[in-house]
């Protein structure tokens, strides 16, 4: 298989289509930018496949051929009207004969994101969150007390 570029997508995807499912793939693949949480996705409605490129970035083309697989595996049985869906039996045994994937790794860029901890100075809960909280509008959702912030690395500074 060739290796895969930003430019050469709905080639691979076909590729892996034929090589793995002895079906052909018709519809169309694209990048999506936007894409947070999630590897890929299948359009349904629209039959179109998106991949995450940030997989092929941070972690390579192996993973983004498992992602590839998961996909092609939902719009197969799609097109087949067989159930497409992560419950249900067909598509968890087609991910078992494909031998792709039911989950992706996640990001390194994304692990490195650090959690922020604020303690309330009255009842002593702790709060995480990814986004600072300006401590000075917002209070403890218990006991309405002061939030104090214990920083990004956690409950060492109680």
């Amino acid at each position: 298989m060739k290796q895969i570029t930003m430019y050469n997508l709905q080639q691979i995807v076909e590729e892996i289509s034929i090589t793995w499912f002895n079906r052909p793939f018709v519809d169309t693949a694209r990048y999506n930018n936007r894409l947070r949480t999630t590897g890929g996705r299948y359009l349904p409605g629209k039959r179109i496949i998106e991949i995450n490129p940030k997989y092929l970035l941070e972690l390579g083309q192996e993973e983004t051929i498992g992602i590839i697989k998961h996909e092609l595996c939902h719009y197969h049985l799609h097109i087949e009207g067989k159930g497409y869906g992560h419950r249900d039996p067909e598509f968890r045994e087609l991910l078992r004969q494909t031998e792709s994937p039911r989950f992706c790794n996640m990001l390194p860029s994304v692990k490195e994101n650090k959690l922020l901890y604020y303690k309330c100075t009255e009842c002593g809960h702790v709060y995480r969150r990814r986004k600072a909280v300006n401590t000075r509008k917002y209070g403890c959702g218990k006991c309405r007390g002061k939030l104090k912030k214990l920083g990004s690395t956690g409950l060492a500074e109680q």
